[in-house]
C-alpha cells in the first residue's frame, strides 16, 4: 500500500497541531464535556484516593513553584466572594460550628490558654496604639 508523503517534512508537534485545529473546527462545546466526562469516569474507576491526592500534592507544588503571594492572595479573594456570593448566613454558621468542634477536638486546654494570651495581648496593643 502507497503512503502519502506530503507530510515528511512537517513535526510531530507540527501534524498534532493541525490535528487538535480540524477537530476543534468540527466538533462543539459538547462534544468535549462529554469526552471529558468520559475520560473523568474512567479516571475514577481505575484510580483510588492516594491516587487523586498525589496528583493534587503534585499540581499544588507545581503551582506554588510558578506563583507567587499576589497570585494567591488574588485567587483567595476571588474564591471568598464567590462564596459570599453563593452562601447565606446558615452556611456560615454551620461551617464556624464544625470548625469548632473539629478544633476542641485536637486541642487541649494548653492550646486555648495560649491563644487567649495572644488574643488578649494583641487588643490590649491594639487600645494602647489608639491613644
Amino acid at each position: 500500500m502507497a503512503r502519502n508523503n506530503k507530510n515528511n517534512n512537517m513535526s510531530m508537534e507540527e501534524r498534532g497541531r493541525k490535528g487538535g485545529e480540524a477537530t476543534a473546527r468540527s466538533h462543539d462545546k459538547d462534544f468535549y464535556e462529554e469526552i471529558g466526562r468520559k475520560g473523568g469516569e474512567a479516571t475514577a474507576r481505575s484510580h483510588d484516593k492516594d491516587f487523586y491526592e498525589e496528583i493534587g500534592r503534585k499540581g499544588g507544588e507545581a503551582t506554588a513553584r510558578s506563583h507567587d503571594r499576589d497570585f494567591y492572595e488574588e485567587i483567595g479573594r476571588k474564591g471568598g466572594e464567590a462564596t459570599a456570593n453563593s452562601h447565606d448566613e446558615d452556611f456560615y454558621e454551620e461551617i464556624g460550628r464544625k470548625g469548632g468542634e473539629a478544633t476542641a477536638r485536637s486541642h487541649d486546654k494548653d492550646f486555648y490558654e495560649e491563644i487567649g494570651r495572644k488574643g488578649g495581648n494583641a487588643r490590649q496593643n491594639n487600645n494602647n496604639n489608639n491613644k
